[in-house]
């Protein structure tokens, strides 16, 4: 009732204060820190390991439940999940967004170590990598033909799509996924 009052026994007083905040909204607006690609530390890493000729049985018992394990009695841990394929494991560790990005990295890293003698011989060492999202593709391309076979057309990708996107200004890399060669 205040606020009307004041508004209905004085208009132009009432006129004025809008126009000062929306005068000062607009110059806040403009002063507004935005970037279109913010630096953002997501404290998630990834373990690969590749064990050749295993089936998923034998991977998932043999080198993805020990890693679990390890990775499990790592403070700040949010979530592990992980996936066993014939001839590979990938865990994925979720850390607490508290936690820096690259200390979890680092913690990965030693319990990795310390499991490591007990994987099958077979086992390739695992691959240690924090998720980037700067790294993430920006553009994916498919290319299909009519008259070219699947061998010739990897061909073609390779040498003239892959060999062009790279010399581009600005290009980090370019990877050919799929295809198959001759």
């Amino acid at each position: 009732m205040f606020l009307t009052r004041i508004s209905v026994t004085h208009p132009v007083f009432a006129t004025m204060m809008m126009v000062a905040l929306l005068v000062m909204g607009a110059f806040s607006l403009q002063r507004l820190g935005l970037d279109q690609y913010p630096n953002v530390d997501v404290p998630v890493v990834v373990v690969v390991t590749s064990y050749p000729g295993a089936t998923p049985e034998t991977v998932e018992t043999e080198v993805t439940r020990p890693v679990e394990d390890a990775l499990n009695a790592i403070g700040g841990l949010d979530e592990v999940t992980s996936t066993s394929y014939e001839g590979r494991s990938v865990v994925v560790a979720k850390f607490k967004l508290e936690v820096r990005s690259s200390a979890a990295a680092q913690e990965v890293r030693d319990k990795i170590a310390a499991i490591e003698a007990n994987f099958p011989e077979d086992a390739k060492k695992p691959v240690i990598s924090r998720f980037d999202p700067a790294a993430e593709p920006v553009l994916s391309v498919a290319i299909s033909s009519a008259s070219l076979d699947v061998p010739a057309l990897t061909s073609l990708a390779d040498q003239k799509v892959v060999r062009q996107l790279t010399t581009v200004a600005g290009v980090g890399q370019a990877t050919l996924v799929g295809g198959r060669s001759m």
